[in-house]
């Protein structure tokens, strides 16, 4: 685990700066493993990488930096049109997808990618770090996350780590995962409550949130989920259990012994 702090990746020419300055300092990432990345440019096989960005001034930097790497070959060229279809062309080891600036367009397309291409492991480069938007890349089906300030070397390491079965994530998003899993781990369902009222393990884990008064938008960043998925699941809870609002899935739910 290496956490120093690096020189942030910029496209284009400035990005050729930043390679320049890669020789010095450590990566700023958490890999899952306490082995070292593996070093590739030692290795017999190269790493085939595709980097796809709608940006071409991104693309162009990526494309220019990660040439330098001995142990990468670089696939493809610029698909401002995300198109899986091109992925499946060059069939990479890993791609480097940048961010187009909408989570819900770039959730999109990590599962295209893992439904065309299951073997291709995914790397988001460039989002904006916070903790809905990070959870939600990774139930998506990533395995390596670079923010925008992710240096030449952190980039190099990172489709290294994920590349040999690893998952990789900036040292500051580490955390994150955990408190995630903390409260999944204390938000238990009923069997009890599902048997009676046919209500999944996640609309449970709704019912105490919505019992405070928590608006949709204050569930679902709790949960780490799209306000979408909160109405779609309270449409689905009413329908259940017979109530009219939520208010009346609350009372329906305490009648039938949930503890609140």
């Amino acid at each position: 685990m290496v956490t120093n702090a690096r020189q942030g990746l910029q496209p284009g020419d400035a990005a050729l700066a930043a390679f320049a300055d890669s020789s010095r300092g450590s990566v700023n990432s958490v890999i899952t493993e306490a082995s070292k990345s593996c070093d590739m440019s030692q290795s017999g096989r190269k790493i085939r990488v595709r980097v796809d960005s709608g940006n071409r001034a991104w693309h162009e930097g990526l494309m220019s930096m990660l040439a330098h790497h001995a142990g990468l070959e670089m696939l493809g060229g610029v698909n401002e049109i995300f198109r899986v279809e091109k992925i499946l062309e060059d069939l990479p080891d890993v791609l480097l997808l940048t961010s187009c600036g909408n989570l819900d367009n770039d959730i999109s397309n990590i599962r295209k990618v893992r439904v065309a291409a299951p073997g291709v492991r995914i790397v988001m480069f460039g989002g904006a770090g916070t903790e809905r938007e990070f959870l939600q890349y990774v139930r998506a089906g990533i395995r390596g996350y670079l923010l925008v300030e992710a240096s030449v070397k952190d980039v190099w390491e990172t489709l290294e780590a994920v590349h040999a079965g690893k998952a990789s994530c900036p040292s500051s998003l580490c955390g994150l995962l955990f408190n995630y899993f903390e409260r999944e781990a204390t938000s238990l369902p009923s069997g009890a409550v599902r048997q009676l009222l046919g209500l999944t393990r996640r609309e449970q884990q709704l019912i105490p949130l919505i019992a405070q008064g928590l608006t949709n938008k204050e569930i679902a960043s709790h949960f780490c989920l799209s306000e979408q998925t909160v109405k779609n699941h309270l449409y689905r809870m009413k329908h259940k259990v017979g109530a009219d609002n939520r208010l009346g899935i609350v009372q329906t739910c305490h009648t039938q012994g949930f503890l609140l």
